[in-house]
């Protein structure tokens, strides 16, 4: 009868002791294996050069380690690299390197394809096959890591959840890789260099905020006027503004950390007078800062970036106000580095 292989990393350092001493091995043994898993990144059990063959070949009739394999690699002009992912059941996800003067950050994805259906979104178009393991989600971070120092000589430095998939529609198993990432058994990685993006799951808001995570939220907006965010995000009817506003509320009364508004001003959408002013009223209910993002065109005449003067009147009237608010323009235009929605952050 053929043995069904476990995948060995969703096990616990704890489950790998006692897997061993079920073996007849020391436990300590499986604290040898879960760093050569996480801080060694091995992506075979031959890989483990301080374990002897006979245990390796235990593992290997025992469990896979089911790695990512970057399946092809682009590099921009500017600097960007875009990563398209082939997961062990062959499905592609993308993941992002954003590089700036003193930075990388990463753009890594939390689902295959997406739970949402913004309309402006390219991954939006594709149906959500399935989330993403905690080890996939670390995966696309240790290769990131990895190309920032090959390319610019220096670690990682930052990651944000942007990429394909709502982090929030994947929470346990996006946390669990968040987990591991801060660990300094894993990456050793500061929580505070770690922003999460969702388009207003109002509910998983607020569990973040139950749960004291550390990590910075950020929320896609798009429109502070309830009409237009459904026709952009028709989601969202599930989660009306005033519900949001209520559940930021609390994530700030419970953390005490500002919120970041991704924010991308269309033609014809929400370049009025009337679109500024409601974001403005919407940015005064909890600290916040404001990202306006260069967009990145999916091929839909619908959605075309909105003029420069735009743009100006938005920043002109959140700065009158004492909002802080920066301009992200599109990185890797060449390569189409779109890593999911939002990629072009920096």
């Amino acid at each position: 009868m053929q043995i069904t292989k476990r995948d060995i990393r969703a096990l616990t350092k704890d489950q790998l002791r006692d897997f061993f001493v079920e073996n007849g091995d020391k436990a300590f043994r499986g604290n040898q294996v879960y760093e050569w898993l996480w801080s060694k990144g091995a992506h075979s059990f031959e890989d483990m050069t301080n374990v002897s063959k006979e245990t390796r070949t235990m593992l290997e009739a025992n469990f896979v380690i089911n790695h990512i394999k970057v399946d092809t690699m682009q590099r921009s002009t500017d600097g960007t690299v875009k990563n398209a992912v082939r997961l062990h059941d062959d499905l592609i996800v993308e993941s992002v390197l954003i590089p700036t003067k003193t930075r990388t950050t990463a753009c890594v994805s939390s689902q295959v394809g997406c739970s949402l259906d913004c309309n402006f979104c390219a991954t939006a178009r594709l149906k959500r096959m399935r989330n993403l393991q905690p080890d996939e989600i670390y995966d696309q971070v240790v290769a990131i890591d990895k190309e920032s120092r090959l390319y610019y000589n220096r670690p990682l430095s930052n990651i944000v959840f942007m990429g394909m998939g709502e982090p929030l529609m994947n929470y346990p198993n996006v946390f669990k890789a968040i987990d591991m990432i801060t660990s300094k058994e894993g990456l050793g990685m500061s929580p505070k260099r770690i922003t999460v993006s969702t388009s207003g799951v109002t509910k998983m808001i607020k569990k973040m905020a139950d749960d004291e995570v550390k990590v910075k939220l950020a929320v896609s907006l798009h429109s502070a006027i309830e009409e237009i965010r459904n026709e952009i995000m028709p989601f969202t009817k599930s989660f009306p503004l005033p519900e949001l506003r209520e559940a930021l509320e609390y994530w700030y009364q419970k953390t005490k950390s500002k919120i970041t508004y991704e924010y991308v001003v269309w033609k014809d959408i929400n370049d009025n007078k009337e679109s500024v002013d409601a974001l403005v009223k919407f940015c005064k209910h909890v600290p916040c800062k404001v990202n306006l993002i260069e967009y990145n065109s999916i091929d839909d005449d619908n959605f075309q970036q909105a003029s420069e003067q735009a743009t100006n009147d938005y920043i002109n009237a959140l700065e009158r106000n004492g909002i802080v608010v920066k301009v992200r323009r599109s990185r890797g235009k060449d390569i189409d580095a779109a890593c999911g929605q939002l990629a072009n952050k920096s």
